[in-house]
């Protein structure tokens, strides 16, 4: 049986302390495998993500690939991530944010591994378009998920550890096409890796990540809001009391809450937000595209071996490994703001390194290796606190279409536009990197120019905002 809030201030008083349970939850081991399982997630996505950047590559030769192809090949599929991205969008705050996830695993890991039967460009080019429709479902639900299951205090653990994951599916996924590079079947193995956890994943998400309790209370469903909080309470240990519908303070009216229309999202009083938080993952999806899509056709270009320019990718994603634990760690301690700007503005040198990397003759190896440990310490690790600065903008009832609104927007630019017209000038590392370097300036500005803080509880800075009332 559901039961449901009256809308006016008690409803508002039930998501804080709602809110203020669910952050007094201890954090057991319970929190670490949901932490685990959306990072085995983000990892299996982020390596279907990225693995475009390979098949450029390993795809080009024995496909015959012609320039037209590589360039549809390098965006169209983002472009589908984006359209999948508005369509989970306008789901996810009203039907269950675990289903969207899993409808996304489930499809999108499915086509990467029908690449071992791909013989043709067209077929590769489907598999990859259908792929990306369905990454869209699936590449942005873990955070907002996350931001209302975790402890406040331990969102910034989240955060750290699944990017951590994301940054080793980026880190394998060149070295899987160095190993392939001579390999006639290169381009139909590289995908295996991300197509044979569909076995595995979804088993994981049904029986391990509960719905959030807090999208329950919002939509009007107080009973099951509260067997959820004691459902986490429970796999915690509990070490708390368990609530009631009655420590809500609902009264016995039933009338369930309406959702606030999608264009509050650019209400006054909220755009301000949706537009910080989407334009710090423009500068940092942009940096983080062009590497992951492009570097290595850019290597090539630019003069390096194709096993050099794998090698060289994966070193500077490795590097986002401990980049991305240390920058979770410190967003709770310097807050989100000074994290991103100076994740931004510390990756400069890095980036001018590369930049110069091909005039210093035989030691261009060192000095790039030099610039994409700085780059990958820096703006490549800078996601765990651009994506939950993101999805701390909204208040509960928008955080689903917020979330997936703002990465498919940001997508559009980051991972379409920017890729679609630097393919054609990645033989140029003044254009390449230069480009990169241009956007870190832009983003270390913004979250001073327009962001606020939202470092602590939730509802803190979301729920009590009249306008999306």
């Amino acid at each position: 049986m559901t039961t449901a809030l009256p809308r006016a201030d008690s409803a508002i008083s039930a998501s804080h302390m709602l809110g203020r349970k669910l952050d007094s939850v201890p954090f057991s081991a319970y929190h670490v495998v949901i932490i685990l399982v959306l990072g085995f997630v983000g990892f299996i996505e982020g390596y279907d993500l990225a693995l475009t950047g390979s098949l450029l590559v390993l795809a080009k030769g024995p496909l015959q690939m012609s320039a037209d192809a590589v360039r549809a090949l390098a965006t169209w599929p983002t472009f589908l991530v984006v359209i999948g991205g508005f369509a989970a969008a306008a789901m996810s705050d009203r039907v269950s944010r675990v289903m969207v996830m899993q409808v996304g695993v489930i499809l999108s890991t499915l086509c990467t591994l029908l690449i071992l039967l791909v013989h043709s460009f067209e077929q590769l080019f489907v598999l990859r378009l259908i792929t990306g429709f369905f990454l869209g479902f699936t590449i942005s639900a873990p955070f907002p998920i996350a931001a209302e299951l975790m402890p406040a205090q331990h969102r910034r653990t989240y955060a750290a550890i699944y990017e951590t994951l994301l940054a080793m599916a980026f880190t394998l996924l060149p070295f899987v096409g160095f190993v392939l590079a001579d390999h006639p079947r290169g381009f139909q193995l590289v995908g295996l890796p991300g197509g044979v956890t569909l076995f595995i994943a979804p088993v994981l998400i049904y029986f391990l990540i509960p719905e959030s309790p807090r999208w329950l209370l919002r939509r009007g469903r107080v009973q099951d809001a509260v067997d959820n909080v004691n459902l986490i309470i429970r796999r915690s240990g509990g070490r708390v009391t368990p609530m009631t519908v009655a420590d809500l303070g609902a009264g016995r009216e039933r009338v369930q809450e309406q959702l606030p229309p999608f264009w509050k999202l650019f209400a006054p009083g909220q755009f301000r937000w949706t537009a910080a938080g989407i334009l710090c993952g423009i500068c940092a999806g942009t940096v983080y595209y062009l590497i992951a899509i492009l570097l290595p056709k850019a290597l090539v270009s630019q003069g390096a071996a194709v096993a050099l320019s794998f090698g060289l990718s994966s070193l500077v994603f490795a590097a986002s490994i401990p980049g991305k634990l240390f920058n979770g760690f410190i967003m709770e301690i310097i807050g989100r703001r000074w994290t991103i700007t100076g994740a931004f503005l510390l990756s400069i040198p890095g980036l001018l390194l590369m930049v110069i990397a091909h005039r210093t003759g035989s030691a261009a190896t060192i000095v790039f290796s030099a610039g994409a440990l700085i780059t990958g310490f820096t703006t490549l690790s800078i996601f765990p606190a651009v994506r939950m600065y993101l999805s701390e903008q909204f208040p509960t009832a928008l955080r689903g279409r917020g979330h997936f609104f703002g990465e498919s927007f940001g997508r559009i630019f980051a991972g379409v536009i920017v890729p679609y017209v630097m393919v054609s000038h990645t033989a140029s590392p003044t254009i390449f990197f230069g480009t990169m370097i241009v956007m870190v300036l832009i983003g270390a500005c913004i979250p001073f120019a327009l962001g606020r803080e939202t470092l602590g509880n939730l509802e803190t800075f979301t729920e009590a905002l009249p306008e999306l009332a």
